[in-house]
């Protein structure tokens, strides 16, 4: 039984680490891809002046800039858990199942991160479209 069980929490923690790697390569992604997107903006407004145009672009970049922030944010907490994992011994319950918390706190944020930003990307294309 408690063979079982270490079994059980050592491929628990062999997919965290996986879901760390993969989320620092989406994180490191999505960071690229605002980046390009802030990019485009530019471009896009020094060949244009209207009020309408430059309201709803200060729109947008005020949303890449919070896209950054949150990027950053989770950059840190995937680093900071990666940490707690690479220091924790897992014999103590109460330390495995914090370490669980976090991890499905950190994938929802991750997920979330994903829906709203492919979101905002499909609004921003959408309405450089509309208005080129």
């Amino acid at each position: 039984m408690l063979v079982e069980m270490i079994n059980n929490v050592t491929s628990k923690i062999e997919q965290f680490n996986h879901e760390h790697l993969t989320w620092q390569r989406m994180l490191a992604f999505f960071k690229q891809e605002n980046s390009y997107l802030k990019t485009r903006l530019s471009k896009v407004v020094d060949g244009n002046t209207g009020k309408e145009f430059i309201d709803l672009a200060e729109h947008y970049q005020n949303q890449f800039v919070l896209k950054d922030e949150f990027i950053d944010d989770l950059k840190q907490d995937v680093n900071k858990l990666i940490q707690f994992l690479k220091k924790e011994e897992y014999g103590n319950s109460i330390s495995f199942r914090k370490l669980e918390a976090s991890q499905k706190r950190l994938r929802n944020e991750m997920e979330s991160l994903e829906k709203s930003f492919t979101l905002l990307k499909n609004q921003f294309n959408n309405y450089l479209v509309s208005v080129l």
